[in-house]
């Protein structure tokens, strides 16, 4: 069956075949990086017959994913288009760099020497606009004169701080504490039943933005043979990097966290995604697996304990809705990654039918911390009712940008005025986008809310993985509404007709100024019938964004 719970015919095809999942899609990148400008028929049915599948088993998934539909020259360049970089020069930036280049951006017929692909987002919100020119990242103002070579090479590195006192998620990054010293102790002598009981007295629920209680996605799993569990480095929100930040600069805590959720879910098998606009996380994430191997922290018998831990570091091929847990299990299984009706969930029939635990980095990088330190104590962090602390990430605009670990309800106006340093060079906020581009959007005046999920969704906003990009009054707010909706057009899976149509009806209706009863009707379709999270928070956000901009929007809160 599928994840859906119906038959598969491909999956079932698939799985006679060895199940090639991700070798499928690493062969099809592989062949897209080198086919140049040719056409997906020409290469991708091959690739899929040297796995014993059908021609559409190549073309469906490499006509999906961005990283494979579009044509790859000998120089491939990405672009940042998300909404931190846009909210910089006001999307400026993307025509300067066709100009250098001399392309057109996701031109379908490039010549084989540049071809220039957008993207969304490159985790350089902090010190946008940004690039990856093959896989080496750039960053900062001039970025044309960057890629020319006429403006020096700039990469900056993540500014990351803790604000608690006591980092949870930072405390390698910030306080130097060593990975992999609560895992040793707690597979040779302790249990499964008191890492999940601990997890469950803390109070921890997922950081990725769906905010599910992590003890009761455990639990759900039920420790069935068999059982996977994913963490879920798909960090597409624009405007969030602290995925990367983890990946990047501790992935060993990452991966402690991710053998703790292994053995309290009885799993021998853990995957870890990392989307492919991050390169420099993928190798880190690598050479931290292949020095866990060596260390003896991964592999059989754990430390002499008995247990046995595989895991696999896998790239994903350049798609936001990927990132959510039944499309993120469909492109493991070398599938397109598009979200699936639940029930069934993942829990029941995830990866290849198996029950699957999907947890987000930051969710696995506070699990050693929990273990270790009781999940009372970090019950005591944060409000009652969502505990802990949360990694924000200010956008370049702010005076201070970069990642703080925070305790959840903490008032925004703090981060943005103390941590942040209100936006540089004395400019004036005009909006803040909270949680990604489905998050929401609050004024000036509305920055007093407790950064909570309850609180924030009160306010038309949501916490999401808790991005905060500004916007000052240089970017029109129309812009900005139809930056949401051109997002929007352009990540949806496609699985279903509310938000397949619906957000390119709303880009259209957008672009030509009309705000009318067809707009409200739209808005309240994708909110009611589409398939996912996805194109239901597209109308929340939009009216919040129009809400927070008052007079300037008239007509756009509907």
């Amino acid at each position: 069956m599928g994840p859906d719970g119906r038959f598969d015919a491909f999956r079932a095809l698939a799985d006679r075949r060895g199940r090639p999942g991700v070798r499928l899609l690493d062969a099809l990148a592989a062949a897209a990086a080198s086919a140049g400008p040719r056409e997906l028929a020409a290469w991708a049915p091959e690739v899929a017959r040297g796995f014993g599948l059908p021609a559409a088993a190549g073309l469906g998934p490499a006509g999906y994913y961005a990283d494979l539909a579009v044509p790859h020259a000998a120089r491939h360049v990405r672009v940042c288009t998300a909404a931190a970089c846009f909210a910089a020069d006001g999307g400026r930036h993307l025509a300067q760099v066709e100009e250098v280049l001399g392309v057109t951006a996701d031109d379908a017929h490039p010549g084989p020497e540049v071809s220039l692909q957008t993207v969304r987002c490159l985790g350089y919100c902090y010190a946008g606009p940004a690039c990856l020119d093959g896989d080496t990242p750039l960053a900062g103002p001039d970025l044309a004169g960057r890629l020319r070579g006429r403006a020096p090479s700039r990469d900056p590195a993540i500014p990351a701080a803790d604000t608690t006192g006591d980092p949870v998620v930072l405390a390698g990054i910030v306080a130097g504490e060593a990975a992999w010293q609560v895992w040793s102790r707690t597979v040779r002598t302790g249990a499964p039943e008191r890492v999940r009981a601990e997890v469950a007295a803390a109070g921890l629920r997922g950081r990725g933005g769906a905010g599910f209680p992590v003890a009761a996605k455990w639990a759900a799993a039920g420790g069935a043979p068999g059982t996977v569990v994913v963490a879920n480095g798909d960090e597409g929100d624009p405007g969030s990097y602290a995925d990367r930040l983890l990946m990047e600069r501790d992935p060993g805590r990452v991966l402690e966290g991710l053998a703790l959720a292994c053995f309290a879910c009885h799993a021998s098998t853990g995957v870890v995604l990392v989307r492919s606009e991050y390169p420099r996380a993928l190798a880190r994430m690598r050479e931290a697996a292949s020095l866990a191997y060596a260390d003896g922290h991964l592999g059989r018998d754990v430390h002499g304990s008995g247990t046995d831990l595989e895991v696999h570091i896998v790239a994903g091929a350049g798609s936001y809705i990927a990132g959510e847990e039944t499309a993120l299990i469909s492109g493991l299984e070398g599938a397109r990654g598009c979200a699936h009706p639940r029930p069934p969930y993942p829990t029941e029939h995830g990866l290849w039918d198996a029950p699957t635990v999907v947890n987000n980095v930051e969710t696995l990088a506070a699990v050693p911390w929990i273990v270790w330190r009781g999940g009372a104590a970090y019950a005591r962090r944060g409000t009652p009712g969502e505990t802990g602390t949360k990694l924000v990430c200010l956008s370049e605009l702010f005076a201070r940008p970069g990642c703080y670990e925070v305790e959840l309800g903490t008032p925004v106006s703090r981060i943005v005025d103390e941590l942040g340093g209100r936006l540089r060079d004395g400019a004036a906020l005009a909006v803040l986008q909270v949680g990604g581009p489905l998050g929401g959007f609050l004024g000036p005046g509305e920055l007093d809310v407790p950064l909570t999920e309850a609180a924030l969704a009160a306010r038309g906003a949501a916490l999401g993985h808790a991005g905060l990009v500004a916007f000052d009054h240089r970017v029109a707010p129309v812009d900005v509404l139809r930056h949401v909706w051109e997002f929007a057009a352009a990540e949806s899976c496609g699985a279903c007709s509310p938000c397949r149509v619906g957000s390119r009806r709303g880009l259209s209706l957008v672009s030509r100024g009309e705000a009318g009863e067809p707009y409200a009707r739209l808005l309240r379709v994708m909110e009611e019938a589409s398939l996912c999270a996805f194109g239901r928070r597209v109308p929340p956000a939009v009216r919040s964004l129009a809400r927070a901009y008052g007079d300037a929007l008239p007509g756009w809160a509907r």
